[in-house]
């Protein structure tokens, strides 16, 4: 594992001393100086990887001297007793806590000249940070996972590359079809990418971290299998619980794409069902029609909504029997596809609590919270985006207003809500205008408070 690291290190410097010496183009810094620096750059970055958990292993020190001490960044200090009495690591964690001068240098000569060259470092000091978590130690703690994410994000979010574009509820044109053989499928999509677009989400704070540690942990759980480390026999297969329009099957699509990139299913795409496209209304038949869901599902993730609904039914449903076919599939592709069993928080606990089968296999649950109001005005003004619309900022506290006098409660419709609520204010915008003569194009794309008030208050969700 120490020539892994070391070979690493080389690799950083020379890539990321690429970039460097493209950006002092015109300047007098030398070679001897470049290397220098990003050598430094790479040390604190892998003690600082070291220092998350402070446990400072014989492993780990050993590595950090095989890399470095050629370096002469650690004299003297060539043993892990040395780097310990020396204090070399020690600390070292907080370096984690902000953008380096080196990368934020590299970010300054992007926005100044159409470079990427921040991109390089992001790129080389990510892989270094997940190859000392995933070698140089028994397991990825808890600790050392959000260490990844939390550099991660405070990376991503000073690349100077511009906003992502938030994820809809509606048809994704990168999903690939079902129907579409695997050869024809393009290329996986950066994991960084869709991690931002994950990040361009409105809301779901909770949700998005849960993701990218789910993501870290594959990730490391990959690169120690590449290095026939021993692996966690984890299973992928997830419970989504929440009311309706919290981004469950937005969140899916997305997660499905960062599953391909990471190698855990083939085709990336998903497949939405409900209880209605899996049971049957004659004996033989729901096993087999679960069994074909799975067939256009493989390669990909299969999202069962309101999968307890399986559960109801008389003597005669055959709810049970697409249970059973569903557990058994999911066992038999355990290596192929992952399935996410999604629904109501209460009806979806006592579901697995019921069925030994889902408990074993769906250990995981990732809730999706209801929006807040101003979360769902946000969701309301990405949807009159879309439709070429504006609100006034007197429409947006109309809005603010409107969402809030809804009760809170099981079935409370969130983004759903949001979309009702535009639809219903084109109507009467429409309306209103019908009564001027050669309205301007700003009259034709303004929503007003007016039309937000005028839309009555849905009816309270069933309990």
């Amino acid at each position: 594992m120490d020539q892994g690291l070391t070979r690493a290190v080389e690799r950083f410097v020379e890539r990321v001393g690429a970039a460097l010496r493209t950006a002092a183009e015109g300047t007098t810094i030398g070679t001897d100086k470049v290397i220098q620096d990003t050598t430094v750059e790479a040390f604190n970055l892998v003690a600082a990887f070291i220092d998350v958990d402070q446990r400072h292993t014989d492993t780990e020190l050993w590595a950090l001297a095989a890399a470095f001490s050629k370096h002469d960044l650690i004299p003297g200090a060539t043993t892990p007793d040395a780097i310990r009495r020396n204090g070399l690591v020690d600390g070292k964690r907080t370096w984690l806590t902000k953008p380096s001068d080196l990368f934020e240098t590299l970010c300054q000569v992007d926005v100044s000249r159409g470079t990427k060259l921040a991109r390089v470092y992001y790129d080389e000091a990510m892989s270094l940070a997940h190859l000392v978590i995933s070698a140089l130690d028994d397991y990825a703690a808890d600790a050392e996972l959000k260490a990844i994410v939390d550099y991660q994000r405070l990376l991503l979010a000073a690349l100077p590359t511009g906003q992502p574009q938030p994820a809809t509820d509606g048809p994704d044109p990168s999903i690939a079809d079902e129907s579409v053989p695997v050869e024809e499928l393009e290329p996986p999509e950066p994991l960084e990418d869709l991690l931002a677009e994950l990040d361009g989400l409105i809301g779901l704070d909770a949700v998005k971290e849960e993701v990218r540690l789910l993501s870290a942990l594959l990730r490391i759980q990959r690169l120690r299998e590449e290095r026939d480390l021993p692996v966690i026999d984890k299973t992928m297969h997830l419970i989504f619980s929440g009311n309706p329009g919290t981004g469950k099957t937005t969140v899916a699509r997305l997660l499905a794409r960062i599953y391909r990139s990471l190698e855990v299913v083939e085709r990336g795409h998903l497949v939405e069902v409900d209880r209605s496209g899996l049971v049957a209304g004659f004996v033989g038949q729901t096993a087999t029609k679960v069994t074909e869901v799975f067939d256009r599902a493989d390669g990909g993730v299969l999202l069962i909504d309101e999968a307890y609904s399986l559960t109801r039914g008389g003597e005669r449903d055959f709810g049970r029997e697409a249970i059973d076919a569903v557990v058994k599939n999911v066992e038999d592709r355990r290596d192929s596809m992952v399935v996410i069993l999604a629904g109501y928080p209460k009806e979806m606990a006592e579901l697995v609590a019921t069925n030994p089968g889902f408990q074993s296999r769906f250990p995981k649950t990732i809730r999706f919270p209801d929006y807040a109001d101003a979360e769902l005005v946000a969701i309301l003004q990405l949807i009159a985006d879309k439709g070429t619309y504006h609100l006034t900022p007197e429409a947006r506290d109309a809005a603010e207003a409107w969402f809030g006098s809804h009760a809170r409660g099981r079935g409370f419709g969130n983004g759903r809500l949001a979309r009702n609520l535009f639809e219903a204010a084109v109507s009467r915008h429409a309306t209103r205008l019908v009564e001027v003569d050669d309205p301007t194009d700003e009259q034709l794309t303004t929503l007003e408070a007016v039309d937000i008030a005028a839309v009555p208050v849905a009816a309270e969700p069933a309990t």
